[in-house]
């Protein structure tokens, strides 16, 4: 990776709420992170936290991560990474941590997040591999179906329903 493209890499990864990761396993999934000493760093697998099961996402193992843009939500730049595994209270992982603890929205337990990780969390380091070149980017789209689920989507709105609501209207005006 020339340094313009690692520039690029960084500057999307530091500005993006959002990557893609796509590990050795499953589809690839939205994980938010931070980017951190020249690597995505994210924390998942625990209570609360986003799920990293499924993705074989293992210490020393492969990943592509992708990065869309910000104000468009296209692809912006992907890229082949090395998946780091750190391991709790070492000195990378207190400072990964110190960072991911920062951009952790809604944490109900914020003053001991730390502690809750290091019992119940993965925190990973995707760092971009060096030596290769960016990620091409896949022409068409590459929007999935949707998971099946017992959720359901509004339904059209009965044809006699507006006429209800402004009988209901006119007779609270009238009184």
């Amino acid at each position: 990776m020339d340094p313009i493209d690692r520039a690029l890499v960084e500057e999307a990864a530091k500005k993006s709420a959002l990557v893609w990761v796509q590990g050795s396993e499953g589809a690839a999934r939205a994980l938010w992170h931070i980017w951190h000493e020249g690597a995505v760093c994210l924390v998942g697998d625990g209570p609360d936290e986003q799920p990293l099961k499924g993705l074989g996402l293992v210490d020393g193992g492969a990943a592509t991560v992708t990065v869309r843009s910000k104000d468009k939500g296209g692809r912006l730049v992907g890229w082949p990474a090395r998946v780091v595994e750190l391991t709790p209270d070492g000195e990378a992982w207190t400072a990964a941590v110190g960072e991911l603890k920062a951009k952790r929205l809604n944490a109900a337990d914020a003053d001991t997040i730390a502690e809750r990780w290091a019992r119940e969390c993965r925190v990973l380091r995707l760092e971009p591999v060096t030596d290769g070149p960016l990620v091409a980017a896949e022409t068409g789209s590459l929007a999935a179906a949707p998971l099946p689920t017992a959720a359901v989507t509004r339904r059209a709105m009965p044809a006699g329903l507006p006429k209800l609501i402004a009988r209901g209207k006119r007779a609270r005006g009238a009184g």
